[in-house]
């Protein structure tokens, strides 16, 4: 049985419990974008450019050759996962999508934990692309990497009080410069190979002394966490679906298509990098700017740079305007304390959560001063975990009145989502007890928060809804 609520469904309320308020118009968010517009602000959410450049290094330096099979395997799973977005989120098209489609499929409290793991993960990506800014404009200034990424969640969270349809076109001139800086890449490391496609499953990585340590197999499935987060950001696809035009059909498209796009846009240049480097230290090092240097002059190096810099802006307007939406429907779904959900659900002149905007930008200009492997670590389990539950509530996304509804329907169900929740249970098992251990701990106090707050008064706390326009069936 599910807690989700739909406004129609309001009627079915005892006449003696309080009953759940459907979003109102002035709460309700516009939809303005079609398939164009919502990949362009997905891909710019993704930012494969500056993932490509801020955090894939980190997985050279551990993981060196076997570096691009990891990203492969990871966009391998990330399909998986693609698909049970797609089912889910054309099901229930709300812009707290995950906690909204778990909530409706397994129940109130399981979509109370996805809801906080997903918070954890909009509030520390935003940061931690951020800081590898001032890396990127050291050829023109220099500049302290947290001072640097706090500025450009400042800036990121001013933008993001703006027009949706003004940033999507911002943002998509921001993409095409990031991708001409990844075709850069990828054609300067091809056009230098040293090495040919055997080195793709060498498994070797760079040792002390200038020697090669091999790569386990244990170590490709921890480093599947951190591959997950490289293109994580396909997902947030369905934060934009009460935005989406004709959201049962166009949610799975902008999802599929986001996914697609971003992983050869990454895997691609990760590959050339991979051939180019001059040796095995090199390739660890992950030093991407000192080899385009090296490939061409200090010119390209420089417009590679100062692309990549732009790109990560664009990431953090994308990213603060998606992940409001996240705290918006929150909000809007009584989560908090009534004097909370109304600041947080106020919609500003040009139409945008403004007040849910600041509480994403602001805190994440103050998580820039966090030490960043533990960011990475955090981040890495909250985005497993979450798709593990994602998968969960898609094996029980065909019960009961689900069973009929008008829905995009992944291909062979329930083997994806049962194999899905195998691979990712087993690679949380392999992360590091620390960062288990403090997103285990968050996740407690949650529990908390619902044992002692929002179950005590189910009536009139955490209501997921499903925003009445979104429940007709698609046009032919």
């Amino acid at each position: 049985m599910t807690d989700t609520l739909r406004p129609a469904e309001t009627a079915a309320v005892p006449p003696d419990t309080p009953a759940p308020q459907a979003p109102s118009e002035s709460r309700t968010l516009k939809r303005s974008i079609g398939v164009v517009g919502g990949t362009l602000l997905t891909l710019s959410c993704v930012t494969p450019a500056s993932t490509l450049f801020v955090v894939v290094p980190d997985l050279f330096g551990s993981l060196g050759t076997a570096t691009a099979l990891t990203i492969a395997v990871g966009s391998l799973l990330c399909v998986a996962v693609a698909f049970c977005y797609s089912e889910l989120g054309t099901l229930v098209p709300s812009a707290g999508i995950e906690y909204a489609m778990v909530s409706t499929m397994a129940g109130r409290l399981a979509g109370w934990l996805v809801f906080v793991l997903s918070l954890l993960v909009v509030m520390i990506v935003p940061p931690v692309i951020a800081m590898g800014t001032a890396d990127y404009l050291e050829p023109v200034l220099h500049l302290d990497p947290s001072l640097a990424g706090a500025g450009v969640m400042l800036l990121a969270t001013l933008a993001g009080l703006l027009d949706l349809r003004a940033n999507a076109w911002i943002t998509g001139v921001f993409l095409v410069l990031e991708v001409i800086a990844a075709a850069v890449v990828a054609v300067l490391g091809f056009a230098h190979a040293e090495r040919g496609p055997g080195s793709l499953v060498s498994m070797e990585v760079g040792g002390t002394g200038g020697g090669a340590d091999p790569v386990t197999a244990m170590l490709v499935v921890s480093g599947l966490a951190i591959a997950l987060f490289i293109t994580q950001g396909f997902s947030t696809a369905v934060y934009l679906s009460e935005e989406l035009e004709n959201p049962r059909r166009n949610v799975a498209r902008t999802v599929l298509a986001t996914l697609a796009i971003s992983t050869v846009i990454i895997l691609v240049p990760v590959v050339a990098i991979t051939f180019g480097a001059s040796d095995l230290a090199e390739l660890t090092g992950g030093d991407i700017s000192a080899m385009v240097t090296a490939w061409s002059n200090s010119a390209v190096g420089t417009f590679v740079s100062l692309c990549v810099a732009l790109a990560i802006v664009n990431a953090g307007i994308v990213m603060v305007i998606q992940n409001s939406r996240v705290l918006f429907a929150s909000a809007r779904d009584k989560a908090w304390p009534a004097p909370v959900n109304g600041l947080l659900g106020r919609l500003g002149r040009f139409g945008s959560p403004w007040v849910a905007t600041l509480a994403v930008g602001v805190p994440g200009a103050a998580l820039c001063y966090v030490d960043l492997d533990t960011l990475y670590g955090v981040t890495g389990v909250s985005v497993t975990a979450m798709y593990l539950l994602v998968a969960v509530a898609a094996l029980l996304s065909r019960r009961g009145t689900h069973r009929h509804a008008h829905a995009w329907r992944m291909p062979l169900w329930p083997v994806v989502p049962v194999l899905l929740i195998a691979v990712l249970a087993y690679v949380l098992t392999q992360q590091e007890a620390s960062h288990l251990l403090l997103t285990g701990s968050i996740a407690a106090v949650a529990t908390l928060y619902w044992a002692l707050y929002l179950r005590p008064r189910r009536d009139t706390r955490w209501l997921v809804t499903v925003p009445q326009d979104v429940r007709e069936p698609a046009g032919p």
